[in-house]
């Protein structure tokens, strides 16, 4: 389905007329393009509000599987929080990842991976992904933003010219915002020497932060953590 919007704040309640193939288009203020709810200041507060609803209940159907009726292993388990979190959370999350409001969808991956563990709700959050073996969030989304940004850098690509062209003083409108060109020219050229994969970068980047990191764990490699008992 096709509709109108615009993204003039000074003309909020104004609502534009665009004909198409004789056809006058619906204007919809919150659109819907691939799964992604746009809003005119392009805060996708809405999108991020939504995501967390459908991650709620993706964590419900989690959490019947490991409960004692299904009682599933580890490898499902492990299957099934990629598959029915760490996916969805990560859906064109190049478009919004650097958005304020990310931190709404937290909660819920965060639950995700207590159910995994079988951590307690007072384990540190921060401790979740290294106990689950999996990649953080923030690094899932930021390599996604790198292996957008990879298929970009080739000639023909919708976002090629955006990318290869140097930025020019006016280019961002909403100044507040973070798009996707900045964000993605420091792990292109982390990563450009060695010709890296995004999931390689993100599994250096994420073994990086945890040396550092000074909790208990800080002696295990995220990469190569045990998994969890069964």
């Amino acid at each position: 389905m096709s509709a109108a919007l615009h993204l003039n704040n000074k003309e909020a309640k104004r609502e534009i007329e665009v004909i198409f193939n004789n056809k006058t288009l619906p204007f919809c203020s919150e659109p819907k393009c691939l799964g992604v709810t746009l809003d005119r200041s392009l805060t996708y507060c809405r999108h991020l509000e939504s995501l967390r609803k459908k991650l709620t209940s993706h964590v419900a159907l989690l959490r019947r599987l490991a409960g004692s009726g299904c009682g599933a292993g580890v490898a499902t388990l492990r299957t099934a929080t990629l598959a029915l979190v760490h996916s969805t959370a990560v859906h064109c999350a190049p478009v919004w990842c650097r958005i304020a409001h990310t931190h709404l969808i937290d909660p819920a991956i965060n639950d995700a991976l207590r159910i995994f563990t079988g951590c307690l709700r007072p384990t540190p959050a921060d401790n979740l992904p290294i106990l689950a073996g999996i990649q953080t969030a923030e690094l899932r989304r930021s390599g996604g933003t790198l292996s957008l940004a990879r298929r970009a850098m080739e000639p023909g690509h919708l976002l090629y010219s955006a990318l290869t062209r140097p930025p020019s003083a006016d280019a961002r409108r909403f100044k507040s915002r973070h798009p996707l060109v900045p964000a993605a020219q420091q792990p292109i050229s982390s990563s450009n020497n060695n010709n890296m994969r995004a999931a390689q970068w993100a599994d250096n980047q994420w073994n990086a932060e945890w040396a550092d990191n000074p909790t208990r764990l800080a002696f295990s490699s995220p990469t190569s953590a045990p998994t969890p008992p069964e």
